[in-house]
């Protein structure tokens, strides 16, 4: 299978350097070793391998470990060498690696759930394994003493990902019904803060910039929205460049950039320096707010009147309710985060002026249908896996720099 991309804008694309194959197993997931050449791998065969590159420029597993179970979620903690894997049946497994990478020692593991293990996540500062599944649990464990500090059950659908901010001690879960939730964590307590509700799908990925205390989540409903937590405005701004599932959500707080990547197989880079406008609010209505025509529902109004009902539309722009009549006009809003072109209004459209669809954002086709993706900052590369047996390794440094 030959890797290709089609550049849809801007000079410099991903260089593919490297690529490993399981064998027609399917990797689940995949993590860099930062500052190595090196990979960990979860497969479908229900392994763990560790992969490390030889003076040959090829990749070769040092550590091949079979596990019980198949692993579905992996993290990786660089300054302690702690790997956890979350399993399919629910519990989730806590490795060493040694410093040279050639030794897998199971230390622990965690009764956490009981369905699959779908996030977990490790914060060294505090010694918490944090864990999410499909049970629709979120569990909270000490890795020095292995007990259970707490948990929360109020979700209402399976949960899918995990962040933690280590400063503010927030913890943020996704679910596949599109609301995250937000806990406060403290030594022994969870205190649920707020529940976000923006997307109409499931979340899939979840990525937080610890610097400006934005929170970055990608849903199956095609979106992205950044969630302000720091400002405790409330303000959400939603990002539109895919047309299929956003599995996948980094951010490179080096170069301020945001790469998604979807089911459309677009990599798409979004310039997080660049100020956008918060989505409007889509009014409700029973006529269209410009010509009063009434919306098929408005069975009162069409006898009165004796009219056929007209389907309901909204711009994008002001968010007013609109028949299609009086929004026939479409364009690209890149400062309302809309990269394809979306309805609007007779009276925005003449608003809209030629710089006002000058986009910043780049997209790039990877002909690779991942479902996983990760980024090594100190190296500038990145990693594709997923819907296949084949982990692919790229060369980023170059397009996140391309803009900066």
């Amino acid at each position: 299978m030959a890797a290709q991309l089609r550049t849809k804008k801007g000079k410099s694309k991903p260089t593919l350097l490297n690529r490993l194959e399981l064998n027609g197993d399917i990797i689940f997931a995949a993590v860099f070793i930062p500052h190595e050449d090196s990979i960990i791998t979860l497969g479908a065969d229900k392994s763990i391998r560790v992969w490390v590159m030889r003076d040959n420029g090829k990749y070769w597993p040092s550590v091949f470990h079979h596990m019980p179970d198949v692993g579905h979620s992996l993290d990786f903690n660089k300054e302690s060498g702690k790997v956890f894997v979350g399993m399919a049946q629910g519990t989730i497994h806590e490795y060493d690696l040694s410093d040279d990478v050639n030794t897998l020692t199971l230390a622990r593991n965690y009764l956490a759930h009981t369905k699959r293990v779908n996030g977990t996540f490790f914060s060294l500062d505090y010694n918490w394994l944090l864990s999410c599944g499909n049970d629709k649990q979120f569990q909270w464990h000490c890795t020095k003493s292995g007990r259970r500090i707490g948990g929360y059950s109020a979700a209402k659908a399976p949960c899918t990902c995990l962040q933690f901010d280590s400063h503010s001690c927030y913890a943020f879960m996704g679910d596949r019904g599109g609301e995250i939730h937000v806990f406060k964590l403290s030594e022994n307590s969870l205190k649920p803060v707020t529940i976000l509700k923006g997307h109409s799908g499931g979340i899939l990925s979840l990525t937080w910039d610890e610097e400006r205390k934005l929170l970055f989540s990608g849903s199956a409903d095609q979106s992205i929205i950044i969630w302000d937590i720091g400002g405790q405005k409330g303000s959400a701004v939603e990002l539109h460049g895919h047309r299929g599932c956003v599995h996948n959500v980094s951010l490179t707080s080096n170069t301020k950039k945001l790469l998604s990547y979807g089911e459309d197989r677009m990599l798409v880079m979004w310039d997080m320096t660049v100020e956008r406008k918060e989505t409007p609010n889509w009014s409700q209505s029973d006529m269209c707010e410009k010509c009063a025509s009434p919306f098929f529902w408005n069975f009162k109004q069409m006898w009165d009147q004796k009219i056929v009902g007209v389907r309901q539309h909204h711009c994008r722009k002001c968010g007013r309710a609109v028949c299609q009549k009086c929004s026939d006009k479409v364009s690209v809003l890149p400062k309302f985060g809309y990269e394809h072109q979306v309805r609007l209004c007779q009276e925005c459209f003449l608003t809209i002026k030629e710089e006002d669809k000058v986009s910043t954002t780049a997209f790039y086709e990877l002909k690779h249908g991942a479902s996983h993706l990760q980024i090594d900052h100190s190296r500038g590369r990145m990693l594709t896996c997923g819907s296949d047996d084949v982990v692919m390794i790229w060369d980023v440094k170059e397009f996140l720099n391309e803009h900066s």
